[in-house]
């Protein structure tokens, strides 16, 4: 199956409102669309509204860091899913390692926010990834396939239609490391396998997972031409117009 490319920029907590206004502005006067290639701009939620009036007739997707799985009530500070598409959301990441690692968000809190992201009309983008101390003891394939099956338990089959998943080794996020463009492979083929032997061999052939972890210019090209590498979750390098259309760029090489 011809899966289509997601390159997605997690902005964390970079950007005011006018700075989001200025790196939009930029962005879109250099972006040309990609027939292959879908682009996602994932901003503070104090800059979503701004960004989605400005991305208004673009090819460009709008995304939130992160949601509430509430629809609402007495919930100081939490942000419902529905308030996220007002703004022009269409996808929302869930179960980053900095949610859970800093926020103690474990995988019920995270299946429970997946669930009501798919049922908010939204597109799920799924983190998973392993810490450095695993990956040196060969405990990759037992955590991935852990949080996979925990993050995604009551998922079904169609609601999978509304699932993306990121492989993020925790070890390479904002470290400069990277996972090597093999390694990469190996575990979002791992990761595939998992998705036919839980659903199906054609919910695995069209899942989009992608690769996230110190993406670069310099070493997206590498990445994205993997096989079952679909797109990148970009952190520092989307900070920036330029080099975020040089990652998106190196989709086309595929």
């Amino acid at each position: 199956m011809n899966r289509k490319m997601l390159i997605a920029g997690n902005w964390k907590m970079h950007k005011t409102p006018d700075e989001t206004e200025e790196f939009i502005t930029a962005f879109v006067a250099r972006y040309q669309e990609r027939p292959g290639t879908d682009v996602l701009i994932i901003p503070p939620f104090t800059s979503l509204d701004r960004a989605g009036r400005l991305l208004v007739g673009t090819e460009i997707t709008l995304g939130a860091q992160d949601l509430y799985y509430e629809e609402e009530g007495a919930y100081t500070g939490e942000i419902a899913p529905h308030m996220l598409r007002a703004c022009g959301c269409t996808y929302a990441l869930v179960g980053h390692s900095e949610r859970r690692a800093l926020f103690n968000e474990d995988d019920a809190v995270v299946n429970r926010k997946l669930r009501a992201t798919i049922n908010a009309g939204l597109t799920a983008l799924l983190c998973v990834g392993e810490t450095l101390t695993e990956h040196r003891a060969g405990k990759v394939e037992k955590r991935i396939i852990a949080e996979l099956t925990r993050d995604l338990a009551g998922v079904t089959h169609d609601d999978m239609a509304h699932v993306v998943i990121a492989y993020e080794p925790i070890w390479a996020i904002g470290t400069g490391e990277t996972a090597t463009p093999e390694e990469a492979q190996a575990t979002i083929k791992l990761i595939r396998g998992w998705v036919a032997t839980a659903y199906n061999d054609q919910t695995a052939a069209a899942v989009q997972i992608l690769y996230g972890g110190s993406v670069k210019p310099g070493n997206a090209a590498a990445l994205l031409g993997q096989p079952d590498i679909d797109g990148a979750l970009v952190g520092g390098a989307s900070l920036d117009p330029e080099s975020f259309i040089q990652i998106a760029d190196a989709s086309l090489d595929r």
